[in-house]
């Protein structure tokens, strides 16, 4: 008599060892004790125990894809890197983030997104890692721990406070243009899909006859903007609190693939110490009037990561992560991000998390990287040292180094940005309220700050919250006022 049930495979250890039972460990008669040699046990135990890495203390809660990113346009008479170089088609990953929120949180509490892109180009890795927003609330990295922690949850009680964020952001007045946006309706966007990417930081650009640029990205939704309302926002919270990740994975298992078009907006290398605004800081925008967006290509998600802990908690990016044409600007929290995004992933994942799948380069790695935990790609190298006479790699400047990127002189300081004649902190927030949003758009800020600093905010804080929003734009500010009985 022929076997007719199905054929599945047998179950091994990680070693790929069959193993006798998935149901029954290994004991002294059926009343144990448990062996200490039973190690499948042991394994599945241990395993267990270590199956899940710690969350980003930012970021934590997210969604990505794989896909693919194409030019469109001719933008090397700005950049040598080779992905932006006419008729590329480069293989990428992408992963879009709430900030402030853990692992568990909705997907549609009022915060900004993170929107970081891996592209697997032919000279390593280049990691583009910004927000759906511009700007940002601080722009100097000794802060940025601190602007974290006002957002994250007491240590007495463990919940998160209006009271703490507010108490932070009217202290720091650079924040007005970032929370302008946080509370308008980019402040909830209705999916992944719907809502705008940028670097936010300024980059440089350098060509092959090594001229310099500065830059910075814009990725375009392809699918319109649009945005959640505070009511919709806090019922779907409480409803389906994996809406945005759900949506991401399911229009591109039904076809229906998301994409962006990249743009850059590009800053003569001279024009930046006389520009009106500081184009390092990043509570600045450039508006696009002074450089006006250049289209460089389209990126489409077309692929969901087959195993979401693998391809998409291990994904690791960094700004760091920059190829032959591109290069890092003076912007302070650009160079302290630069630091900072490494050296959470050895922490967090490991000193070997390029070697995992969404991180390995899909260029050939030479490097005189080795050992260290959960490392298993060999070192490829003649000696495991630099230099050797043994046909170990080779740095090549000729080929592959960059001009310098900026001349700079002077003491060593602990000071602000020089001012240039039109910065201040509340200028582009007033512009912003006065002459981008229209009068429905007012209207709900004015009802999403409201109802924010309704929410446990004490009196003086709240005293401050109201004069930083007449900072801002006072009839903005008389507004949010009167629904405190005049403040």
């Amino acid at each position: 008599m022929t076997d007719a049930s199905p054929k599945v495979p047998f179950t091994t250890n990680n070693a790929g060892i069959p193993v006798e039972s998935d149901e029954h460990s290994l004991t002294v008669g059926d009343t144990g004790p448990i062996l200490l040699q039973d190690h499948y046990l042991i394994e599945k135990m241990a395993q267990f125990n270590r199956e899940r890495v710690p969350e980003r203390v930012v970021h934590a809660k997210g969604s990505g894809a794989y896909g693919v990113f194409e030019v469109t346009n001719d933008v090397s008479q700005f950049t040598k890197a080779d992905l932006f170089q006419p008729g590329k088609r480069t293989e990428m990953l992408a992963r879009f983030s709430t900030v402030a929120g853990e692992q568990g949180s909705p997907d549609t509490w009022r915060d900004p997104r993170g929107f970081a892109l891996k592209f697997y180009t032919e000279q390593g890795n280049y990691d583009l890692v910004g927000n759906n927003t511009p700007v940002f609330f601080v722009r100097d990295p000794i802060k940025f721990q601190d602007f974290i922690r006002s957002q994250k949850r007491r240590p007495d009680s463990g919940v998160r406070d209006h009271d703490m964020q507010w108490d932070f952001w009217t202290l720091s007045p650079e924040s007005a243009h970032m929370v302008t946006w946080l509370m308008g309706d980019r402040g909830i966007p209705k999916t992944y899909r719907h809502m705008n990417g940028y670097s936010s930081h300024t980059y440089m650009w350098i060509n092959g006859g090594g001229e310099r640029f500065w830059v910075k990205y814009h990725m375009k939704t392809d699918q319109g903007i649009d945005h959640l309302t505070q009511a919709d926002a806090d019922a779907l919270a409480g409803t389906d609190g994996d809406v945005h990740r759900r949506d991401l994975y399911d229009s591109i298992a039904s076809g229906n693939a998301p994409s962006w078009t990249m743009n850059v907006q590009v800053m003569p290398f001279e024009d930046a110490p006389d520009y009106r605004f500081n184009p390092f800081d990043l509570t600045k925008v450039w508006p696009h009037g002074d450089y006006p967006l250049i289209e460089v290509g389209r990126m489409t998600l077309n692929k969901n990561p087959e195993d979401f802990f693998v391809h998409i908690e291990q994904a690791a990016f960094e700004p760091s992560n920059m190829v032959p044409g591109i290069g890092p600007s003076p912007d302070k929290m650009l160079l302290g991000r630069l630091f900072s995004y490494p050296d959470t992933h050895r922490y967090r994942i490991g000193p070997n998390y390029a070697q995992l799948p969404p991180n390995r380069p899909h260029s050939r790695v030479s490097s005189y990287a080795k050992d260290g935990p959960m490392r298993y790609e060999p070192a490829h190298v003649g000696a495991v040292y630099a230099p050797n006479s043994y046909g170990g790699p080779a740095a090549d400047v000729e080929r592959y180094g960059d001009p310098a990127g900026w001349a700079t002189a002077g003491e060593m300081v602990r000071e602000a940005y020089k001012l240039h004649r039109e910065d201040d902190d509340f200028g582009q927030a007033g512009t912003q309220v006065r002459q981008v949003l229209d009068d429905a758009a007012r209207d709900r800020l004015v009802s999403n700050i409201s109802g924010h600093l309704a929410d446990g905010v004490s009196r003086p804080v709240l005293n401050r919250a109201i004069q930083y929003w007449r900072n801002v734009d006072k009839t903005l500010g008389d507004r949010v006022a009167a629904k405190f009985n005049g403040g």
